[in-house]
């Protein structure tokens, strides 16, 4: 089986679920059971400071965190905060991805978004996109979508609207030169 973690996938322009259309979502974790990731680059009309203010956390208003957008990271547990980020240790619910990143799932990282501590650079996305065993390899085959190594510059320096363009070009392939068929031999 091949281990998709740490990788990208690059929603095909023939996939059209509102959920997943022009997507790019970063894998987190796979393995024999299936694999979990979280979407990029699908902005809410949520910002960074409302969400700590409706959960009644402490921000600084004039920290460019502050009006980061949240991100719809997936459809699976849409209500529960996933901080992608840059390696930073000693968060109650972190998870290494890879020597520069990491994912946290516990509250105590949202207290530190604005501050000074914050990581390097984040995205805050509220859910995540699930697969069970074989589906996303299935979903692969089918077309749906394109698989390159992960890039933390598309990540995090990129505007959202940026990366899905960007990690196609990392491929060395405009979106007009995609087709909605599968080839087989």
């Amino acid at each position: 089986m091949q281990n998709f973690q740490n990788h990208f996938l690059i929603a095909m322009p023939a996939l059209d679920d509102p959920l997943f259309k022009r997507s790019v979502t970063y894998i987190c974790e796979h393995n024999d059971e299936g694999a979990m990731g979280i979407v990029i680059n699908h902005p809410l009309d949520v910002k960074v400071a409302d969400l700590l203010q409706q959960l009644q956390i402490e921000y600084d208003s004039k920290s460019p965190a502050a009006t980061a957008h949240v991100c719809a990271g997936g459809p699976v547990q849409h209500d529960r905060g996933f901080v992608l980020h840059t390696a930073k240790e000693g968060y109650g619910s972190s998870m290494r991805l890879s020597d520069e990143l990491m994912v946290t799932t516990s509250k105590d990282i949202l207290f530190d978004l604005t501050t000074a501590q914050a990581p390097d650079k984040f995205i805050l996305a509220l859910g995540y996109a699930g697969w069970t065993a074989g589906q996303l390899e299935q979903e692969i085959a089918d077309n749906a979508w394109l698989v390159i190594p992960a890039d933390s510059a598309i990540i995090f320096d990129l505007t959202h609207a940026e990366k899905w363009q960007s990690a196609t070009a990392k491929i060395g392939i405009k979106p007009w030169q995609l087709t909605n068929e599968a080839g087989h031999a």
